[in-house]
């Protein structure tokens, strides 16, 4: 595992040697990322099964030039930002479900907190199409912009929830909660269990779906299913992203997953796009 194969990875050129461990720095790498390396659970419908051991991520990520779901991306990413010399702690988020409104279960998340001249700042490169560029302080609950979108944090006792809101939800006064979390240090075996459950559980979308997501400059490619969808973020702040989708047939999907994410998979894949079931435990 080498730090500087990974900023390869993800074409963050630096000047040789370790990138100094400064805000600066953690901003373009966490972009970086994003841009980089897709957001996808394709090994869960190509016939394998997704594994949290680092070397094995790193081999898949840098070596391979495949994404991961939350506990691969966030969970190597943590390792780099510690290679790098940040201060990182690792947390544990639980997931709004958008279909229940309620929360999903601790360890539903992985995410980072980088510590910074007594500054706390949350990374997260595994959220797909709701993440954030840019890390995001926890000093403050004040509103954070980033591009065509407004987050903060807002604090229930010890608890810590991500809210974010976009020209689309602005008008009604609402803001969308993403995930809550407190900041207990965990490790990277603490989620296991739930990375098994995303990989088996009809109420999971990464079981119901096939899917892949990468941040573009100026939007979001998707694809899941059989559909591939082109999402282009307004320049002016009063406008409203814009989307469109093509639908591809079995045979399209291994072109497209090769040329417009650098994916290429070892066993065939089975694109899926199924009902997620609500859960029957919720928080």
């Amino acid at each position: 595992m080498d730090a500087q194969k990974y900023l390869l990875r993800i074409g963050y050129y630096a000047v040789p040697g370790v990138p100094t461990p400064n805000l600066d720095t953690l901003r373009r790498v966490h972009r970086s990322h994003l841009m980089t390396v897709p957001f996808e659970n394709l090994t869960i419908h190509s016939q394998g099964r997704i594994q949290l051991a680092l070397p094995h991520i790193y081999d898949k990520i840098v070596i391979r030039h495949r994404g991961g779901f939350c506990f691969e991306n966030n969970g190597l990413f943590s390792w780099l930002l510690t290679e790098m010399g940040f201060h990182v702690t690792i947390l544990s988020g639980q997931v709004n479900n958008a279909i229940t409104g309620r929360y999903g279960p601790p360890f539903d998340h992985l995410i980072s907190m980088v510590t910074l001249d007594v500054q706390r700042w949350l990374c997260d490169v595994g959220f797909g199409g709701s993440g954030f560029e840019f890390p995001i302080s926890l000093e403050t609950e004040e509103l954070q912009k980033q591009g065509h979108r407004m987050y903060s944090i807002k604090k229930e006792g010890e608890m810590h929830i991500l809210e974010w809101h976009d020209e689309e939800t602005k008008e009604s006064g609402l803001w969308t909660e993403l995930y809550k979390f407190t900041l207990s240090p965990r490790s990277r075996e603490d989620f296991t269990e739930m990375c098994d459950y995303h990989q088996s559980s009809p109420s999971s979308i990464f079981f119901r779906k096939s899917l892949c997501s990468v941040l573009k400059p100026n939007g979001r490619l998707t694809y899941m299913g059989h559909r591939l969808i082109t999402s282009v973020f307004p320049s002016d702040e009063s406008r409203n992203v814009t989307k469109t989708t093509r639908e591809l047939t079995d045979k399209e999907i291994p072109g497209i997953l090769k040329e417009e994410f650098g994916i290429v998979l070892d066993s065939p894949l089975v694109p899926k796009d199924e009902v997620i079931t609500p859960p029957p435990i919720m928080y």
